[in-house]
């Protein structure tokens, strides 16, 4: 049966039958002849959470939802076990081959729907059914204990991880209750407080209506009941071959980012986005997600090469910290854009990172001229995409003392390092918040930003205004899921000394070679940078000291400011 619905396009209505006799509740959108998206809702939505994602992805796709069991219009199966991750994988894919028996399907889940899905494309005898598989706010349980497990060491960051995991997951030991999660939802506590949370996220779809939901909230308590202990404490090692596509909520509440991307290694194709919002981004940015979906569709449908993997734009990458960090960010997965003044530096590190990582390109690039940089963000947007995360490394340096350093420095100075700052933040940050890609910025400043000295006010001013600007972008941005981090390197041994302009008494090559001994001795390396860079742009904090002498400076910053100003009198360049 054929009719119109609230998304505003025509849906055939049928039913498909599952191993133990129901009958599951589904409609089908658009042209059976495109290609299926099969979308697959969580607790305790029902399939309505999907209207949004199939007016936008129904214009051309065929796109099938259906009530999973107990839930929506969907009947319920009169035994506890009838909701085993086992009997969800079998219906799915009883579905997945009605909607489409001629070819796979592309999943989309969410949620609940997300563990069942999990649970279907790691069996080798569903994961035929599946061209891809898209998921949103939901593990692999056997993942997710993997993932705990490997936490449990005595190191303060992975135990604090678990700790906050823990605190996101306290609903689910409540759930395990007699009678007390059944009273929180027929009261209407339990109701009350979703909707307080779903704030995180505001929906623009239509919930489930009253009756309907409380249906939904009370049956589905059992997915928590049947599945959670034994998946947890015996976890198998489960992958696919399926390419799988993960959309994380930078405002989600249930689970951290970390232990969904941890899924990787699970998977020999893999993608990971951020999507600015909070756990119900279905309904709050159904264009976002359904955008998403299409892109992966037509790389498996097109049988393209695909943009596998986020995409990350870093300046200055010819060179130094930032030629290291586009070399690491690709050996980790991530599409890199590399730009820098001297072009065929930035192709070299282009061709590199593309031996390592899934793509790379290269731009040659003024940072100080807006023109140019905003030319440039179009160009990498119409040829790559919106990027997920923006590294604005670019910098030179100007030693010699205020009186000493002539007024072309210190606009060079000026020009480049803040200028070059600003440009890359207002090029890219407008369309990331477009796009919804919930991304990061790292804007390279420098020890120097809160270490005073006469050697280099030139130089320490730009990377303080860089940090300050970090600071202010970090707190505007926020809303939008954008996390801003000022990398503050310390001794580094890069070629930054032998480029810098040297102004006042003294000779500038005794002085470029004094400072450049000093930098070798200190030994630390730009791959030793740039792993640090790396392994912050997931927990995105405000401040990123890079060495020990950074860190240590950070901290006198704050505790002992009298001292630093003290030790600013006196200068490594006499």
């Amino acid at each position: 049966m054929s009719r119109t619905d609230v998304t505003g396009t025509t849906a055939t209505r049928f039913s498909v039958p599952t191993g133990d006799g129901l009958a599951l509740a589904a409609r089908s959108y658009g042209d059976p002849a495109a290609p299926t998206v099969l979308c697959v809702h969580g607790y305790p939505d029902d399939s309505s959470v999907w209207e949004g994602v199939v007016a936008d992805l129904a214009a051309d796709h065929h796109v099938v939802v259906y009530d999973v069991r107990g839930a929506g219009a969907s009947p319920a199966p009169r035994e506890r076990s009838g909701y085993a991750l086992d009997r969800l994988a079998d219906d799915l894919a009883r579905v997945a081959a009605a909607a489409s028996p001629d070819r796979p399907v592309h999943l989309l889940a969410h949620d609940w729907g997300s563990l069942a899905a999990w649970h279907t494309v790691t069996e080798e005898r569903h994961a035929r059914l599946f061209a891809s598989y898209t998921s949103v706010s939901g593990p692999c349980l056997d993942h997710a204990a993997h993932w705990l497990r490997s936490r449990l060491r005595p190191s303060p960051r992975a135990l604090a991880e678990v700790a906050d995991e823990a605190l996101r997951s306290a609903y689910i030991g409540f759930f395990h209750l007699p009678w007390a999660p059944e009273f929180a939802w027929l009261t209407g506590i339990g109701g009350a407080a979703m909707r307080a949370l779903e704030r995180v996220g505001p929906p623009k779809g239509r919930p489930p209506r009253e009756r309907r939901l409380l249906r939904n909230q009370l049956n589905g308590l059992e997915l928590y009941r049947v599945n959670m202990r034994d998946r947890l404490l015996r976890p198998q090692e489960r992958r696919t071959s399926v390419p799988v596509q993960l959309l994380a909520p930078t405002h989600e509440l249930f689970m951290l980012e970390s232990a969904q991307s941890s899924a990787a290694q699970w998977c020999e194709d893999f993608r990971f986005h951020r999507v600015a919002g909070g756990h119900w981004i279905p309904r709050s940015r159904p264009g976002v997600v359904a955008g998403r979906v299409r892109e992966l569709v037509a790389d498996t449908e097109e049988e393209r090469a695909p943009g596998r993997g986020p995409l990350a734009v870093v300046t200055g990458a010819g060179s130094g910290i930032g030629r290291a960090t586009a070399l690491e960010l690709a050996a980790r997965g991530t599409r890199v854009v590399c730009a820098d003044i001297d072009g065929g530096a930035a192709e070299r590190t282009a061709e590199q990172a593309a031996r390592t990582g899934p793509g790379a390109a290269a731009y040659q690039v003024d940072v100080a001229d807006t023109a140019a940089v905003e030319e440039f963000a179009k160009r990498v947007r119409a040829e790559h995409g919106v990027p997920d995360t923006g590294n604005n490394n670019a910098g030179i340096g100007v030693g010699g003392t205020f009186l000493d350093t002539a007024p072309d420095d210190w606009r060079r100075a000026i020009d480049v390092n803040l200028w070059g700052v600003v440009n890359g933040c207002r090029a890219f940050a407008p369309m990331m918040i477009e796009e919804g890609v919930g991304g990061r910025i790292l804007n390279t400043a420098s020890a120097a930003a809160y270490l005073p000295s006469r050697a280099y006010p030139a130089y320490a001013s730009t990377k303080s205004a860089v940090l300050m600007l970090s600071r202010c972008l970090r707190g505007e941005l926020a809303e939008h899921g954008i996390r801003v981090t000022a990398v503050c390197p310390g001794l580094v041994n890069t070629n930054i000394i032998s480029t810098t302009t040297f102004s006042g008494a003294g000779s500038a090559s005794s002085t470029r070679d004094r400072l450049n001994r000093l930098y070798r001795r200190r030994g630390f390396t730009p791959e030793r940078a740039a792993r640090e860079i790396a392994d912050a742009v997931d927990r995105a904090p405000e401040v990123l000291p890079v060495t020990s002498e950074a860190r240590a400076g950070l901290a006198l910053s704050r505790l002992a400011p009298a001292a630093l100003r003290a030790a600013a009198r006196l200068s490594p360049l006499s």
